[in-house]
């Protein structure tokens, strides 16, 4: 198995990667639109959050081979009671002409204070994994 890490402290307090690939499949983690030392950005936006957290996970995936084109799942989980059109435009925007299967739904809580949007996708790699990865 092939992993690549963010630097977040919370990863290594939860013993879990960003992203991890076996064989050709890449999953990528619940991602959220934090800063380096996890505050919320772009707070009260959840159609930034949702594109920067997109953005983030295909970077992860990428490390790991998978190109947006190799998407074939995504979901998008919001705190209850966020607007959900943004995001889910935000999503159309990054991934019109690819359309994985996507599941989007409210959540009652996320753990990252300020954080309206959380993000996973899985993807089947078409690319080698890069010198970013671990194994």
């Amino acid at each position: 198995m092939h992993t690549v890490r963010s630097g977040s402290p919370f990863e290594q307090l939860a013993s879990y990667s960003r992203a991890a690939r076996i064989g050709d499949i890449v999953a990528v983690s619940g991602t959220a639109a934090l800063d380096e030392t996890g505050v919320s950005l772009f707070p009260g936006d959840p159609a930034a959050q949702t594109r920067e957290a997109l953005m983030r996970a295909l970077e992860a995936a990428a490390a790991l081979g998978a190109r947006r084109e190799d998407v074939v799942r995504t979901r998008i989980y919001l705190l209850a009671g966020t607007e959900w059109r943004g995001a889910v435009e935000a999503h159309g925007a990054i991934f019109r002409g690819v359309d994985p299967a996507n599941t989007t739904l409210h959540v009652a809580e996320l753990i990252p204070q300020d954080c309206l949007v959380e993000v996973e996708l899985d993807a089947v790699a078409s690319g080698p994994v890069s010198e970013r990865a671990s194994s």
